[in-house]
């Protein structure tokens, strides 16, 4: 999209008490850093599936690499990545590890995007 394909003002007028107020309740950097790498994680399709797999039912990885067509390694791998930004959680059951979502707020997440695409 190339910059005059945005609609913009057709003259500068800065709403300095608007400006302030959002200023006034930004989040510092960090935070908005950190909100920007969770947003990277749901950035790719593999993780997206899993995900998704995983809102339906608890799940080892043997099951999810199944339900996938994908290997165990590969599985692995992206719920290391899940885990380490807390979208899933983990617990043993036997032999097996069992994956699920960490909490409502994925839940939420990912029901809102479905249908806000779906719209």
């Amino acid at each position: 999209m190339a910059i005059n394909d945005v609609e913009c003002c057709e003259e500068v007028h800065v709403h300095s008490d608007k400006v302030e107020s959002v200023n006034n309740l930004m989040p510092d950097d960090d935070l908005l850093y950190d909100l920007a790498e969770l947003f990277k994680v749901f950035g790719d399709s593999t993780r997206i599936r899993i995900l998704v797999a995983l809102f339906e039912s608890e799940m080892c990885v043997c099951d999810i690499a199944e339900t996938l067509n994908m290997t165990q390694s590969a599985i692995s791998h992206q719920l290391r990545i899940l885990k380490q930004s807390k979208l899933v959680g983990n617990r043993r059951d036997g032999k097996s590890i069992i994956y699920f979502l960490a909490d409502e707020h994925v839940r939420t997440i990912l029901a809102q995007g479905i249908n806000h695409i779906t719209e």
